[in-house]
């Protein structure tokens, strides 16, 4: 019944894909909870770097000194270094395409000329639609793959950031990301890195303190809100990767949603087939077993 055993190969094979899509899906969703619960406490760390900028913003000596704490605005031709966070990994549908697409719109809004763009791709499988799109990146990083990455990538971003500003006059920074929204839903997000937004800082300085006491510092406050703005960046980057992460897992989780109702259908189906097949074969299996008796009863 070589019908049968085929199906059969079929089926097991289904099954076996199955399992591993069952497996998956437990992998990202479990990676999605890693990485929500990361971006949690980033948001109590990003609190405790505002408190300190709001105090050393309202300090009498910062206010005495005339000198912008904040970056001075861009030039309206400014050098922009854009950074691009897609996946070193696949079954995540279409996610680094819809990230390259988003970037690239809002880039082309900016009317930045091609010569002052730099381009920083975090991610090997972003590559592609940045080249179909006629990007070039200067230079890919791997997506880090676990949290223990992430630390070391953010700071390697840092001072790649740093070699664009001092070697490539590059004023401007902006990352390129997707947010989650859901376990299986997310959307592309931009973040502009530096400058730093001058009105946040301001609203810092003009925030009312909420503790009974105002606290001091002793060190000298320049070096204090360089320190802060390097731990406010770390943050930002940290959170660009933790929440490219968690993105990438929905994207997988909803990918491996959709393949496993896909299996389910075919199992079905070839279940079906088996069933009807193996009913056929018994059929006429029984119709050859009457058809010799009833040779053997006119030979008789």
């Amino acid at each position: 019944m070589p019908v049968l055993e085929l199906l059969q190969r079929r089926i097991a094979i289904a099954q076996e894909l199955q399992s591993v899509v069952k497996t998956m899906k437990v992998l990202a969703a479990a990676s999605i909870h890693q990485y929500e619960r990361t971006v949690e406490s980033l948001i109590e760390y990003n609190r405790t770097i505002e408190m300190g900028l709001q105090i050393v913003l309202g300090s009498a000596v910062y206010q005495h000194h005339a000198i912008a704490a904040s970056p001075r605005k861009p030039p309206r031709n400014s050098h922009l270094g854009a950074i691009i966070f897609g996946s070193d990994q696949g079954m995540c549908g279409q996610f680094n395409e819809q990230i390259v697409r988003y970037a690239v719109t809002q880039i082309q809004h900016l009317s930045i000329d091609s010569n002052k763009l730099a381009v920083l791709a975090v991610g090997a499988r972003v590559i592609p639609p940045l080249e179909n799109a006629g990007v070039v990146s200067e230079r890919n990083f791997a997506m880090p793959t676990s949290l223990a990455g992430i630390t070391s990538m953010v700071q390697e971003l840092l001072l790649h950031i740093e070699r664009w500003q001092s070697q490539m006059q590059i004023d401007k920074i902006a990352l390129f990301y997707h947010k989650p929204r859901s376990n299986i839903s997310y959307q592309p997000h931009a973040l502009q890195l530096l400058p730093v937004d001058n009105k946040w800082l301001q609203d810092l300085q003009q925030k009312r303190w909420v503790g009974a006491t105002l606290p001091t510092f002793t060190m000298d406050w320049s070096q204090l809100f360089s320190a802060l703005i390097e731990q406010y960046l770390f943050i930002c980057l940290y959170r660009a990767l933790a929440e490219s992460l968690a993105s990438e897992n929905a994207s997988r989780l909803a990918s491996m949603q959709a393949s496993e109702k896909n299996i389910e259908e075919q199992l079905a189906q070839l279940h079906a087939q088996f069933q009807q097949e193996r009913q056929t074969a018994i059929t006429e299996e029984m119709l050859e077993i009457v058809s010799g008796f009833e040779a053997l009863i006119r030979v008789g």
